[in-house]
């Protein structure tokens, strides 16, 4: 890679990491209107942010994507066993939980890897559409609200 493709790749770096720390700016001022959950986080240049689910090492995620994003339950409690266990746990409700919250989730034991996941997709709209942003800002809050009161009282039962 030459010194100009090395230059701008940082330059493209950079831009993407100013995009989502104004993206989680805004979401989260609009979040903080409508629910508690993520009141104590701060905005970064990463495509992610987390808040504790009340059991260490299980936490709700917002995550943006260039042209998606999703939001998530991820269980890493830094021990494999115990995650595919709380993992089994919900996924023993699937039917119930995904009736509950009226759309299908994305079940991700990921096998070869410690944690698991558990996401909402919400497809064909991200970053790069910036124009877009209020809504998907308001659709992944709502989806968040929503999942995180189907998951809640499960989460409870698992401590």
């Amino acid at each position: 890679m030459s010194a100009k493709e090395v230059g701008a790749k940082k330059i493209e770096l950079a831009e993407r990491h100013l995009k989502r720390l104004d993206f989680w700016e805004k979401l989260l001022e609009k979040s903080i209107k409508m629910t508690p959950l993520f009141s104590n986080i701060k905005p970064k240049k990463d495509n992610w942010i987390e808040t504790n689910a009340g059991i260490a090492g299980i936490r709700y995620v917002y995550v943006i994507l260039m042209d998606s994003a999703r939001i998530e339950l991820y269980i890493d409690t830094g021990e494999q066993e115990k995650n595919k266990n709380i993992f089994d746990k919900l996924y023993s409700e699937k039917d119930k939980i995904e009736s509950e919250l009226g759309e299908p989730i994305d079940w991700q034991r990921l096998e070869l890897k410690r944690a698991c996941r558990i996401a909402i997709w919400i497809t064909n709209i991200g970053l790069l559409n910036q124009d877009k942003w209020d809504q998907l800002q308001e659709e992944m809050i709502n989806k968040m609200i929503k999942f995180e009161r189907v998951m809640k009282k499960r989460i409870d039962r698992i401590r």
